[in-house]
């Protein structure tokens, strides 16, 4: 009896330590990553999208997105251990070693980066790396040490696109920048609405977050709407310079009011619930925003 449930044993122990290599890639974040990326190939490509190069920015894209979560992970394992929404990851709960996941996540994004030189262009595989760097050796460290850690991580957040452009141009052109401005002012009410929400949590592992260094939502609040105003903006700019037509013009403004609105009514009562709503319209404006603006486009 003993021999014949060890091979179910063993195929349920290689499945729960894979779900634990992909929770080890924070697959939300990468997958939001490779889809902006691959926004960035599509408005670029000035006539059919070249497949080839939509391929490969999304193997590379997403190898670096998975050795970048990893590495994050690697590094913040224990402080991690000190958050309620973070201690039961697979690195703090001691399910994966950190060798493990220093080699998963070293190998991920140098196959990353390589995939984008050799298919692509070095200039893509330049942001690849940038990205990457500014991801794990400024923002990671920043964060227990500034609540300005946020904005420098929306550098790394906003790039993305800025690969898929670069992918298919070779430069960095307008709508290459327009795309970055949306993705970092797009970010700003999206982390700090989940920095309020989770303002405790982040304080119990000594993280200097705005939230954390104002415990009031004072300045979040005026933070979220702000880049909310900046946010608006910078999406009608494509529509005003021709990179996009009136059905998308018309689409961001309403997308954009209504995130506005969102934040300011987050900004007038400062709730856990009212963040809430923040951080899920976000989560529903950008992918509608460039899916509308690609749609718009062909």
């Amino acid at each position: 009896m003993r021999s014949e449930l060890e091979p179910q044993g063993t195929i349920v122990l290689e499945r729960s330590r894979l779900a634990d290599f992909v929770t080890l890639t924070k697959p939300e974040l990468t997958s939001l990553s490779v889809l902006t990326a691959l926004a960035g190939v599509f408005l670029a490509s000035p006539g059919p999208v070249p497949m080839g190069i939509l391929l490969h920015v999304l193997i590379g894209t997403g190898l670096i997105g998975a050795g970048a979560g990893a590495l994050n992970q690697l590094i913040e394992r224990r402080y991690d251990a000190m958050m309620r929404r973070t201690e039961h990851r697979p690195l703090p709960s001691g399910r994966l070693l950190p060798w493990e996941a220093l080699t998963f996540g070293a190998s991920a994004s140098l196959l990353g980066v390589v995939d984008l030189a050799v298919f692509t262009n070095m200039l893509a595989a330049f942001i690849a790396v940038a990205t990457l760097e500014t991801y794990l050796f400024l923002y990671t460290p920043l964060k227990r040490i500034t609540p300005w850690s946020t904005v420098v991580g929306g550098i790394p957040g906003a790039l993305p696109p800025v690969i898929g452009w670069t992918a298919v141009t070779g430069e960095i052109s307008l709508g290459a920048c327009l795309l970055f401005a949306v993705l970092f002012f797009w970010q700003m009410p999206h982390f700090f609405s989940l920095a309020w929400m989770y303002r405790k949590d982040y304080a119990r592992a000594g993280y200097r977050m705005l939230t954390v260094v104002d415990p009031s939502g004072t300045r979040a609040g005026n933070q979220i709407v702000v880049f909310g105003v900046l946010l608006m903006a910078a999406s009608l700019v494509p529509g005003f310079l021709g990179y996009a037509g009136v059905a998308y013009t018309a689409a961001a403004a309403l997308l954009g009011g209504s995130f506005l609105a969102a934040g300011i009514h987050f900004r007038s009562t400062r709730s856990n619930e009212s963040a809430r709503r923040v951080f899920f319209a976000s989560l529903i404006y950008l992918p509608v925003l460039l899916l509308i603006m690609v749609v718009d486009k062909f």
